[in-house]
């Protein structure tokens, strides 16, 4: 009876170890297929669900088997004796003539031929014209720009050598050899288009225009150290917002005291889309102090991610945090291969949800009109889904990629939902993952930033290319015409420069 007891005991024993071990494979193959879709996967996060009413009408049974849709119709199917086909007459319904060819843009310079038939045409009547246009191009043309004073001196002047000419225009950079035009598009091309001055140079030596790295480097310096005071009057009008997107994103920085690698600094990106406004700050690392004390003075909305470092501002008097819904839905994304008929029941409501901020961007509500649709439309899908997720908590796996899902929403579902109390709030935080695309492509192509120092211009810059792009400002107008009267304001007027408030000069 004891050799029994202790084998029972052994057995009992073993099968916790294996399902242990099976809970702990299905962790792993969850990480492996989350490192392969960040590595081949595509990034889209879109949900159809085939039959949504079914699946929301399965019985608990088949929750807790983990049956997917696809897995029911494959059985039903297979049960099938007999299939019956159906001829179908297909009509084929005409289509639009096709509208022709874009039209060019009529602010282009037309570069006319005139091209005359071969024949004689003496006498003939002209009744029109055919015009076919191409568009070309020519590549970027460098050129001088030279000034010549003449100099003067008066033959019976009293005062000896006494000479006069032309003072030279005054420039926000005096003695440097580019001009605002050249300086503009060479800190467009690298922070709007991704292209490192190497290549920029490469460019210039390709039109005949040899330039060093020493004076590339310099005058890329000079130039956004000319902007700080920009960047301060934007800085002091981003944290006066009242609702602000917070993010961060990873930068690579050369660092002196770390020989043959690279320091992890960090990106934390405020967004204002009701003022049409970002900024960027850089960070050595990515722990609370960044955040903290750039708002420590800041009274408002913060909208954040489930970051822990965020949590420290829900304390604090006069700062409310909210979540973001995408982050909570991406969750159950992942878990789709995890746990197919729970994660798709939780994605159809996430659907639903969605589909009522559709419908507030398609009719333009606001005000009092958007929040009686979000209370009507929304707040009951969202009670619905909470009480959903609490139910089924306790019958999955802890560890598993749908307890994990379920696990990140609840603690903080009062801040997810919290966006249905305000008509200015959003639902998530795209548009700051939204703003922070640029730095992920231009990473991709300059590696990383030289310096600390330089990491932090690349914030400024990216913080003012950012508002131009909110704006629909052209960047490269922008910089030039600032670099080109910058000198001509003050502290107490610079902030008509920044792209929010800029306005076109009139030729």
């Amino acid at each position: 009876m004891q050799a029994t007891a202790d084998y029972k005991i052994l057995y009992e024993q073993q099968l916790k170890i294996t399902a242990e071990l099976a809970c702990q494979i299905e962790v792993l193959k969850h990480q492996l297929a989350q490192f392969q879709k960040m590595i081949f996967g595509s990034k889209h996060e879109r949900f159809e669900a085939a039959d949504p009413d079914h699946l929301l009408g399965k019985s608990s049974v088949q929750l807790s088997l983990g049956l997917d849709v696809d897995t029911i119709a494959i059985c039903k199917i297979t049960e099938a004796t007999a299939v019956k086909y159906i001829r179908t007459k297909t009509e084929v319904t005409p289509g639009k003539p096709h509208p022709g060819r874009t039209a060019l843009p009529e602010h282009l310079r037309r570069e006319t031929t005139i091209l005359q038939p071969d024949t004689d045409v003496t006498g003939l009547k002209k009744i029109g014209d055919d015009v076919t246009e191409i568009l070309d191009f020519i590549p970027g043309e460098l050129y001088v720009k030279q000034y010549i004073r003449p100099k003067y001196v008066a033959p019976l002047s009293e005062v000896k050598d006494t000479i006069i000419t032309a003072s030279l225009p005054a420039r926000l950079m005096e003695k440097c050899m580019f001009g605002e035009g050249l300086l503009a598009q060479i800190v467009v091309d690298k922070y709007c288009d991704h292209l490192p001055l190497y290549r920029q140079m490469q460019r210039f030596k390709r039109a005949g225009v040899e330039i060093a790295q020493s004076t590339m480097n310099s005058v890329m310096t000079r130039t956004l150290n000319s902007l700080f005071s920009l960047y301060e009057a934007h800085k002091r009008l981003v944290l006066a917002s009242r609702y602000l997107h917070v993010d961060e994103t990873g930068i690579k920085v050369l660092d002196e005291k770390k020989k043959g690698s690279t320091h992890n600094g960090f990106y934390w990106v405020y967004h204002n889309s009701k003022d049409k406004m970002v900024l960027f700050d850089y960070q050595p690392g990515r722990g609370r102090e960044g955040p903290d004390d750039i708002l420590k003075d800041y009274q408002g909305y913060l909208q954040t991610d489930g970051y822990v470092v965020y949590e420290d501002f829900e304390n604090r008097t006069g700062i409310q945090v909210l979540n973001c819904m995408a982050h909570a839905r991406r969750k159950f994304v992942d878990a789709q291969k995890n746990d197919m008929a729970r994660a798709q029941h939780a994605l159809v409501l996430f659907q639903k949800v969605y589909q009522t901020e559709r419908t507030i961007k398609d009719d333009e509500l606001s005000g009092e009109a958007l929040l009686q649709l979000r209370q009507k439309e929304a707040v009951p899908v969202l009670k619905e889904l909470e009480k959903w997720m609490i139910e089924e908590y306790p019958k999955v796996v802890p560890s598993s990629a749908i307890a994990q899902a379920i696990k990140y929403c609840l603690p903080r579902w009062k801040k997810l939902s919290l966006y249905t109390t305000d008509a200015a709030l959003l639902i998530d935080n795209n548009p700051v993952e939204n703003a922070i695309r640029p730095v992920a492509i231009g990473r991709k192509n300059y590696l990383f930033a030289g310096s600390h120092e330089s990491a932090q211009r690349s914030a400024m810059i990216y913080s003012l290319f950012a508002t131009c792009r909110m704006n629909n400002i052209n960047p490269y107008e922008w910089l030039k015409d600032v670099l080109e009267r910058m000198h001509l304001y003050t502290t107490a007027n610079i902030r008509e420069l920044l792209p929010q408030f800029w306005k076109k000069p009139k030729l």
